[in-house]
C-alpha cells in the first residue's frame, strides 16, 4: 500500500495570501515523510461538503506548477480536472509544461465534471446528461494522448477539434505521463478507465462498494483485452485521527464548528484495520484528503504507514 496527500481546502489560516506557502510546506513535509503522491483540487470555487463557495481557492494547475518547482521526488496531480474547464488541447499543453517543470512527476487526473454552479459562474456550457460529459472526457483524453506523442496533431472528434497542432516541448515522461480517470460509474466511467486510463480513483464508497467497483473494472478490462493489474487503483478520503476514543471525542467537538466531519473519524488502530481492508479489496494508493489537522498527518506517518511498509 502506498500513501498520498490531497488538498481539498486551501483555507489553512486567516490570510488567504499565504495559501500557497501553506501548500508548499505540506508538500515538502509529505515528500520527506514517505508519501508518494500529492494532489490538489482543481476548482474555481469551493465545492459543497468541503466549505462555503466563497472560501479562497487557488487555481489548481497554477498551484501545481509552483509545487513542482519546490519538490524533487513526489508525484503531483490534479484530483481532478473537469473536462469542461479547459480546451483539451490547451490542457495537454499545460500538463506537458508541468511535467517538464517537475522533471517527469505529473499524473493527469481528469473527470467528467459535476459542479453545475461552477460551470454557470465561469460561463462554461454544462451538458446536463452525465453520459455526454463522460463522452467529452474520453474524447479529451484521446486528443491529449495524441498531442503528447505526435509531432503535429490533427483531430476532428464529436466535441473537440485541432488542426496540425504543435505541442513542444513534449512531456519528460516516456512514453507519456499517466492518466488517472476519476469516478466510479459502472457503465461508462470504469469502461473508459479500462480503455484509456493508467489509474483510477474511486472517490466514494465503503469496502463493499469499492470491492464491487473494482470487480466491474476487471470485467471491463477483460472485455477490452487490458491487463487489470496494470491499472493503479486509488481511493481518496479524509482521515481524522487520534490515539484513543477520548481524544477522538474531543477532536470531534473541537472541529464540529467547521462543518460536517466527512470521511473516517476514529482511532489509529481503527484506521489501520480499515486501511487493511481497503488493501485487501485491491486499493494500491490511499490518498489522505487533508483537513488541515497536523496531528492526523503526524499519526499517519508515525503509526499507520509503518504498518503497511
Amino acid at each position: 500500500m502506498k500513501f498520498g496527500m490531497h488538498i481539498s481546502s486551501w483555507l489553512d489560516g486567516p490570510d488567504a495570501a499565504e495559501a500557497f506557502e501553506a501548500a508548499k510546506a505540506k508538500v515538502q513535509w509529505a515528500e520527506e515523510h514517505g508519501f508518494v503522491w500529492f494532489s490538489v483540487m482543481d476548482h474555481m470555487i469551493q465545492i459543497p461538503g468541503v466549505g462555503a463557495p466563497e472560501q479562497p481557492i487557488l487555481e489548481g494547475w497554477t498551484a501545481l506548477a509552483g509545487l513542482a518547482a519546490v519538490t524533487r521526488r513526489i508525484r503531483l496531480a490534479t484530483l481532478c480536472t473537469a473536462v469542461g474547464y479547459r480546451n483539451p488541447a490547451h490542457l495537454a499543453k499545460i500538463a506537458a509544461s508541468v511535467d517538464v517543470i517537475s522533471r517527469g512527476r505529473l499524473t493527469l487526473g481528469i473527470g467528467a465534471g459535476f459542479f453545475e454552479d461552477e460551470y454557470r459562474q465561469y460561463g462554461w456550457p454544462f451538458p446536463p446528461r452525465p453520459a455526454t460529459r463522460i463522452r467529452q472526457m474520453e474524447e479529451a483524453v484521446e486528443l491529449i494522448l495524441k498531442m503528447w506523442s505526435q509531432p503535429r496533431t490533427t483531430f476532428h472528434g464529436r466535441y473537440f477539434h485541432v488542426q496540425d497542432a504543435i505541442l513542444e516541448p513534449k512531456p519528460v515522461q516516456k512514453p507519456r505521463p499517466p492518466v488517472m480517470i476519476v469516478g466510479g460509474g459502472e457503465q461508462m466511467t470504469l469502461r473508459a478507465v479500462a480503455r484509456l486510463g493508467d489509474a483510477c480513483n474511486l472517490v466514494r464508497g465503503d469496502i463493499a462498494e469499492i470491492r464491487h467497483k473494482l470487480g466491474v473494472l476487471r470485467r471491463h478490462c477483460d472485455a477490452a483485452g487490458r491487463d487489470y493489474g496494470a491499472i493503479e487503483k486509488s481511493h481518496v478520503q479524509q482521515w481524522l485521527l487520534a490515539r484513543d476514543a477520548a481524544a477522538v471525542a474531543a477532536k470531534r467537538e473541537r472541529l464540529a464548528g467547521g462543518g460536517p466531519l466527512r470521511g473516517f473519524v476514529g482511532t489509529v488502530s481503527e484506521a489501520v484495520d480499515l486501511i487493511g481492508q481497503y488493501q485487501a479489496a485491491g486499493i494500491d494508493l490511499l490518498i489522505h484528503s487533508d483537513r488541515n489537522d497536523a496531528e492526523s498527518r503526524e499519526l499517519f506517518v508515525s503509526d499507520i504507514m509503518p504498518s503497511f511498509a
